[in-house]
Protein backbone atom coordinates (compact mmCIF):
# COMPACT_ATOMS: atom_id res chain seq x y z
CA UNK A 1 0.00 0.00 0.00
CA UNK A 2 1.26 3.18 -1.41
CA UNK A 3 2.25 6.04 1.49
CA UNK A 4 -0.26 8.93 1.68
CA UNK A 5 0.22 12.04 2.73
CA UNK A 6 -2.22 13.67 5.16
CA UNK A 7 -5.42 15.17 3.90
CA UNK A 8 -7.47 18.01 4.94
CA UNK A 9 -10.08 17.69 7.68
CA UNK A 10 -13.51 19.79 6.98
CA UNK A 11 -14.94 18.42 10.34
CA UNK A 12 -11.79 19.18 12.35
CA UNK A 13 -11.00 23.24 10.52
CA UNK A 14 -14.82 23.61 11.10
CA UNK A 15 -14.39 23.23 14.48
CA UNK A 16 -10.90 24.73 14.69
CA UNK A 17 -12.58 27.99 13.66
CA UNK A 18 -15.72 27.64 15.97
CA UNK A 19 -13.37 27.18 18.73
CA UNK A 20 -11.75 30.11 17.77
CA UNK A 21 -14.43 32.64 17.13
CA UNK A 22 -16.05 31.39 20.76
CA UNK A 23 -12.94 32.13 22.44
CA UNK A 24 -12.92 35.46 20.96
CA UNK A 25 -16.17 36.44 22.38
CA UNK A 26 -15.54 35.29 25.79
CA UNK A 27 -12.65 37.21 25.89
CA UNK A 28 -14.85 40.46 25.14
CA UNK A 29 -17.36 39.41 27.88
CA UNK A 30 -20.20 39.16 25.14
CA UNK A 31 -22.98 36.97 25.01
CA UNK A 32 -23.78 35.96 21.18
CA UNK A 33 -27.15 38.13 21.13
CA UNK A 34 -24.58 41.18 21.89
CA UNK A 35 -22.53 40.47 19.32
CA UNK A 36 -25.38 40.00 17.15
CA UNK A 37 -26.48 43.46 17.74
CA UNK A 38 -23.55 45.14 17.28
CA UNK A 39 -23.62 43.55 13.50
CA UNK A 40 -26.89 43.46 12.67
CA UNK A 41 -27.26 39.87 12.71
CA UNK A 42 -29.79 37.66 14.58
CA UNK A 43 -28.71 36.33 17.44
CA UNK A 44 -28.49 32.49 15.95
CA UNK A 45 -26.62 33.11 13.03
CA UNK A 46 -23.82 34.30 15.87
CA UNK A 47 -24.76 30.85 17.61
CA UNK A 48 -25.07 28.52 14.48
CA UNK A 49 -21.58 29.51 13.63
CA UNK A 50 -20.01 29.02 17.09
CA UNK A 51 -21.36 25.71 17.23
CA UNK A 52 -20.78 24.95 13.45
CA UNK A 53 -24.26 24.12 12.70
CA UNK A 54 -23.55 27.18 10.23
CA UNK A 55 -21.51 24.97 8.28
CA UNK A 56 -20.53 27.41 5.64
CA UNK A 57 -19.16 30.86 6.94
CA UNK A 58 -18.87 33.07 3.84
CA UNK A 59 -15.69 35.40 4.04
CA UNK A 60 -17.35 38.46 4.64
CA UNK A 61 -19.28 37.32 7.83
CA UNK A 62 -15.79 35.75 9.28
CA UNK A 63 -14.11 39.41 8.55
CA UNK A 64 -16.99 40.87 9.77
CA UNK A 65 -16.54 38.97 13.38
CA UNK A 66 -12.97 39.15 13.08
CA UNK A 67 -13.36 43.09 12.44
CA UNK A 68 -15.79 42.96 15.75
CA UNK A 69 -12.95 41.14 17.46
CA UNK A 70 -10.13 43.43 16.17
CA UNK A 71 -8.14 40.91 14.92
CA UNK A 72 -5.96 42.45 12.98
CA UNK A 73 -2.87 39.75 12.84
CA UNK A 74 -3.20 39.07 9.18
CA UNK A 75 -1.59 35.60 9.67
CA UNK A 76 -4.17 34.55 11.86
CA UNK A 77 -7.22 35.73 9.78
CA UNK A 78 -5.83 34.03 6.91
CA UNK A 79 -5.54 30.99 9.05
CA UNK A 80 -8.97 31.03 9.99
CA UNK A 81 -10.35 32.21 5.97
CA UNK A 82 -8.58 29.08 5.26
CA UNK A 83 -10.37 26.83 7.75
CA UNK A 84 -14.02 28.56 6.59
CA UNK A 85 -13.15 27.37 2.33
CA UNK A 86 -11.73 23.84 3.70
CA UNK A 87 -14.92 23.36 5.76
CA UNK A 88 -16.76 23.76 2.67
CA UNK A 89 -14.64 20.85 0.56
CA UNK A 90 -15.18 16.85 0.95
CA UNK A 91 -12.81 14.22 1.84
CA UNK A 92 -12.74 11.27 0.16
CA UNK A 93 -15.08 9.61 2.50
CA UNK A 94 -17.90 11.70 0.92
CA UNK A 95 -18.26 9.20 -1.78
CA UNK A 96 -19.04 6.23 0.62
CA UNK A 97 -21.28 8.65 2.81
CA UNK A 98 -23.73 5.42 2.91
CA UNK A 99 -21.21 2.81 4.46
CA UNK A 100 -19.41 5.26 7.14
CA UNK A 101 -19.65 7.27 9.65
CA UNK A 102 -18.66 10.99 7.96
CA UNK A 103 -17.30 12.15 11.03
CA UNK A 104 -14.77 9.31 11.98
CA UNK A 105 -12.67 9.34 8.87
CA UNK A 106 -12.66 12.85 8.73
CA UNK A 107 -11.45 13.53 12.13
CA UNK A 108 -9.06 10.48 12.10
CA UNK A 109 -7.14 12.39 9.20
CA UNK A 110 -5.56 15.09 11.26
CA UNK A 111 -5.23 13.18 14.47
CA UNK A 112 -1.66 12.71 16.39
CA UNK A 113 -2.77 10.36 18.85
CA UNK A 114 -5.59 7.42 18.80
CA UNK A 115 -6.53 5.12 21.43
CA UNK A 116 -8.72 3.08 20.96
CA UNK A 117 -10.22 -0.40 23.34
CA UNK A 118 -12.26 -3.10 22.02
CA UNK A 119 -13.88 -6.16 23.61
CA UNK A 120 -15.52 -7.90 20.79
CA UNK A 121 -13.57 -7.47 17.36
CA UNK A 122 -10.26 -6.17 16.18
CA UNK A 123 -10.42 -2.50 15.40
CA UNK A 124 -11.38 -1.55 11.85
CA UNK A 125 -8.11 0.21 11.20
CA UNK A 126 -6.15 -3.09 11.93
CA UNK A 127 -8.77 -5.53 9.73
CA UNK A 128 -7.55 -7.66 7.03
CA UNK A 129 -9.67 -7.51 3.97
CA UNK A 130 -11.73 -10.85 4.60
CA UNK A 131 -12.04 -10.14 8.51
CA UNK A 132 -13.77 -7.00 7.66
CA UNK A 133 -15.91 -8.65 5.00
CA UNK A 134 -16.86 -11.59 7.66
CA UNK A 135 -17.65 -8.94 10.17
CA UNK A 136 -19.97 -7.13 7.76
CA UNK A 137 -21.51 -10.70 6.68
CA UNK A 138 -23.05 -11.12 10.13
CA UNK A 139 -25.35 -8.78 9.39
CA UNK A 140 -27.48 -10.97 7.21
CA UNK A 141 -29.42 -8.24 5.42
CA UNK A 142 -26.73 -6.48 3.73
CA UNK A 143 -26.16 -7.33 -0.18
CA UNK A 144 -22.78 -8.55 -1.57
CA UNK A 145 -22.27 -5.18 -3.51
CA UNK A 146 -22.76 -3.36 0.21
CA UNK A 147 -20.08 -4.91 1.80
CA UNK A 148 -17.79 -5.01 -1.07
CA UNK A 149 -17.85 -1.16 -1.00
CA UNK A 150 -17.41 -1.25 3.03
CA UNK A 151 -14.64 -3.26 2.90
CA UNK A 152 -13.39 -0.81 0.21
CA UNK A 153 -14.00 2.29 2.25
CA UNK A 154 -12.45 0.47 5.45
CA UNK A 155 -9.31 -0.61 4.07
CA UNK A 156 -9.19 3.61 2.61
CA UNK A 157 -9.33 4.44 6.30
CA UNK A 158 -6.40 2.30 7.40
CA UNK A 159 -4.22 4.43 4.95
CA UNK A 160 -3.64 6.77 7.89
CA UNK A 161 -0.91 4.57 9.65
CA UNK A 162 0.66 4.45 6.37
CA UNK A 163 1.52 8.21 5.97
CA UNK A 164 4.95 9.54 6.28
CA UNK A 165 3.89 10.76 9.69
CA UNK A 166 1.37 8.75 10.96
CA UNK A 167 -0.91 9.20 14.10
CA UNK A 168 0.17 6.89 17.32
CA UNK A 169 -2.19 4.19 17.91
CA UNK A 170 -2.62 2.30 21.25
CA UNK A 171 -4.60 -0.37 20.93
CA UNK A 172 -5.91 -2.32 23.55
CA UNK A 173 -7.67 -5.62 22.72
CA UNK A 174 -9.91 -7.81 25.17
CA UNK A 175 -8.87 -11.80 25.01
CA UNK A 176 -12.56 -12.12 22.94
CA UNK A 177 -11.59 -10.36 20.22
CA UNK A 178 -8.72 -12.78 19.75
CA UNK A 179 -10.09 -15.70 20.31
CA UNK A 180 -13.91 -15.57 18.60
CA UNK A 181 -13.64 -17.10 15.36
CA UNK A 182 -14.48 -14.70 12.84
CA UNK A 183 -14.86 -15.88 9.10
CA UNK A 184 -12.95 -18.80 9.30
CA UNK A 185 -9.72 -20.46 11.57
CA UNK A 186 -7.72 -19.37 8.36
CA UNK A 187 -9.59 -15.88 7.69
CA UNK A 188 -8.31 -15.45 11.82
CA UNK A 189 -4.66 -17.06 11.91
CA UNK A 190 -4.14 -14.55 8.43
CA UNK A 191 -5.84 -11.75 10.97
CA UNK A 192 -4.06 -12.65 13.89
CA UNK A 193 -0.42 -12.63 12.09
CA UNK A 194 -1.66 -8.99 10.37
CA UNK A 195 -1.57 -7.97 14.26
CA UNK A 196 1.80 -9.13 14.86
CA UNK A 197 3.36 -6.97 11.78
CA UNK A 198 1.51 -3.72 12.76
CA UNK A 199 2.57 -4.21 16.15
CA UNK A 200 6.37 -4.14 14.89
CA UNK A 201 6.00 -0.43 13.61
CA UNK A 202 6.61 2.41 15.69
CA UNK A 203 3.47 4.11 15.94
CA UNK A 204 1.68 1.21 17.10
CA UNK A 205 1.04 -0.12 20.58
CA UNK A 206 -0.88 -3.28 21.36
CA UNK A 207 -2.01 -4.12 24.71
CA UNK A 208 -4.09 -7.29 25.20
CA UNK A 209 -6.58 -7.63 28.30
CA UNK A 210 -6.75 -11.19 29.14
CA UNK A 211 -9.36 -12.86 30.78
CA UNK A 212 -7.31 -13.24 33.67
CA UNK A 213 -7.17 -9.74 34.74
CA UNK A 214 -11.12 -10.09 35.95
CA UNK A 215 -13.16 -7.05 35.99
CA UNK A 216 -11.70 -4.35 34.43
CA UNK A 217 -12.66 -0.17 33.69
CA UNK A 218 -13.87 -0.85 30.38
CA UNK A 219 -16.44 -3.35 31.39
CA UNK A 220 -18.68 -0.69 29.78
CA UNK A 221 -17.23 -1.53 26.18
CA UNK A 222 -15.50 0.23 23.20
CA UNK A 223 -14.18 3.16 22.59
CA UNK A 224 -11.78 5.46 20.71
CA UNK A 225 -10.17 8.73 21.80
CA UNK A 226 -8.95 11.20 19.52
CA UNK A 227 -5.83 13.68 20.38
CA UNK A 228 -4.58 16.08 17.55
CA UNK A 229 -1.84 18.08 17.52
CA UNK A 230 -3.41 21.59 17.25
CA UNK A 231 -4.13 22.63 20.54
CA UNK A 232 -7.25 24.41 19.48
CA UNK A 233 -8.23 21.39 18.83
CA UNK A 234 -9.65 19.69 21.76
CA UNK A 235 -9.68 15.79 22.31
CA UNK A 236 -12.78 14.53 21.06
CA UNK A 237 -14.00 10.87 21.62
CA UNK A 238 -16.35 8.34 19.57
CA UNK A 239 -18.48 5.42 20.73
CA UNK A 240 -20.61 2.91 18.43
CA UNK A 241 -24.48 1.85 19.90
CA UNK A 242 -26.37 -0.48 17.66
CA UNK A 243 -28.42 2.24 16.35
CA UNK A 244 -26.00 5.54 16.23
CA UNK A 245 -22.80 7.21 16.84
CA UNK A 246 -21.82 9.44 19.67
CA UNK A 247 -19.47 12.16 19.98
CA UNK A 248 -17.92 12.95 23.31
CA UNK A 249 -16.46 16.10 23.36
CA UNK A 250 -17.33 17.43 27.02
CA UNK A 251 -14.22 18.13 29.33
CA UNK A 252 -15.67 15.96 31.81
CA UNK A 253 -16.62 13.21 30.00
CA UNK A 254 -12.96 12.99 27.88
CA UNK A 255 -11.39 12.82 31.61
CA UNK A 256 -13.29 10.18 32.36
CA UNK A 257 -12.70 8.17 29.25
CA UNK A 258 -8.84 9.54 29.15
CA UNK A 259 -9.05 7.29 33.19
CA UNK A 260 -11.02 4.35 32.01
CA UNK A 261 -8.73 4.25 29.13
CA UNK A 262 -5.44 4.35 31.56
CA UNK A 263 -6.70 2.08 33.70
CA UNK A 264 -8.02 -0.74 31.09
CA UNK A 265 -3.89 -0.24 29.96
CA UNK A 266 -2.58 -0.50 33.61
CA UNK A 267 -4.74 -4.05 33.73
CA UNK A 268 -3.19 -5.43 30.53
CA UNK A 269 -0.13 -7.00 29.61
CA UNK A 270 2.43 -5.30 27.72
CA UNK A 271 3.22 -4.85 23.97
CA UNK A 272 5.89 -7.24 24.29
CA UNK A 273 3.81 -9.77 26.24
CA UNK A 274 0.93 -9.14 23.75
CA UNK A 275 2.54 -10.00 20.90
CA UNK A 276 3.66 -13.63 22.68
CA UNK A 277 -0.04 -13.89 23.89
CA UNK A 278 -1.19 -13.17 20.11
CA UNK A 279 1.56 -15.46 19.03
CA UNK A 280 0.30 -18.43 21.02
CA UNK A 281 -3.22 -17.93 20.16
CA UNK A 282 -2.03 -18.16 15.95
CA UNK A 283 -0.22 -21.56 17.60
CA UNK A 284 -3.44 -22.94 19.23
CA UNK A 285 -5.46 -22.17 15.49
CA UNK A 286 -2.84 -24.22 13.87
CA UNK A 287 -2.88 -26.99 15.73
CA UNK A 288 -6.61 -27.84 15.92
Amino acid sequence: MPRMQKPYSPSVRRRRLSSRLRSYREATGKTTGQVAQALGWQQTKVSRIETGIKKTVQPDELDALLDHYKEENPEVRAELHECARMAKQRGWWARYKGVLSMALPDFETETSVIRTYECQVIPGLLQTAEYAEAIFRANLVRSDEEIRERVVARLKRQEILNRVDPPAYWVILDEAALRRTVGSREVMKVQLRHLTHMAARHNINIYVLPFSAGAHPTTMGSFVIMDFPNPMDASIGYVETPTSSVYVEEEDELAELNSIFGGAQGSALSPAQSLEFITDVIKSLEEE
